[in-house]
């Protein structure tokens, strides 16, 4: 189970992603929040919320916060009515991408989705227009070094569909997202603990860039990313070695 993939949401952008740590608490409490209304707040029962509270303890937001966002979900606290939106379209050089939000006023969010569409030469597309290229999997990340045939036992043993060695030879274990749990558990257990651990969208075919356009479109990533109203970001970019390797 080996190959070649760069489809992970773009590693490179993580050094700015957290310089706006305030941005990003903002996101995780909404998060949290919509998990708790949903499913009750209860992590043990509430699989989407224990997911989203161990992300938030991964970032440090203050255990009072994230109480705090429990209860507003689940009515105990006052506190905003927000929705679940996605938007679809495509960036330069046809680049599929979707945009999940979560919102107090849908018109602000997708006339804000649209302009960092439009200025990076992209456009919105219409409900299902990009979906079909993605498929929701868990993922479960290891830095180059990582020994991959201890991972791979494990990770066979245990559900996963794939473990993916990337260009950089650093490892992906790919699992259904009912398995998620299990397998991060298994993992850990197992003395391998990955780096990074969440269950996203996976696109199945990707979208080559050259570097010239590859930065015009991580701009336009990193402008959807400043919303406030955004919550994640998928795209089928293939972004070149050469551009990762030097914001690396």
């Amino acid at each position: 189970m080996a190959g070649h993939s760069k489809w992970a949401n773009i590693r490179f952008r993580k050094g700015a992603q957290d310089a706006r740590r305030g941005k990003i608490f903002t996101k995780l409490i909404r998060e949290i929040t919509m998990s708790a209304r949903q499913g009750g707040g209860d992590p043990a029962s509430n699989s989407r919320l224990r997911v989203a509270i161990d992300k938030a303890k991964a970032q440090s937001v203050p255990k009072d916060n994230i109480d705090r966002a429990v209860k507003r979900g689940t009515g105990e606290l006052d506190g905003e009515h927000y929705e679940e939106v996605r938007y679809e379209g495509y960036g330069p050089s046809g680049v599929a991408v979707m945009v999940d939000c979560l919102t107090d006023n849908r018109n602000r969010t997708v006339a804000d989705v649209r302009h960092a569409f439009t200025k990076f030469g992209g456009n919105l597309g219409a409900d299902g227009s990009v979906a079909y290229l993605f498929e929701n999997v868990g993922v479960l990340s290891y830095p180059p070094g990582t020994e991959e045939d201890e991972v791979m036992a494990i990770a066979i043993e245990h559900g996963a569909s794939d473990v993916v060695v990337n260009s950089d030879q650093s490892l992906d274990v790919i699992c259904v997202p009912d398995n998620f749990e299990a397998l991060q558990a298994a993992l850990i257990a197992g003395k391998l603990p990955p780096g990074d651990a969440e269950v996203t969208m996976r696109a199945g075919v990707r979208t080559e860039l050259d570097v010239e356009t590859a930065q015009s479109f991580a701009k336009m990533l990193d402008l959807l990313d400043d919303l406030d109203d955004v919550q994640q970001v998928y795209s089928n970019a293939d972004f070149p070695d050469e551009l990762l390797e030097r914001s690396a």
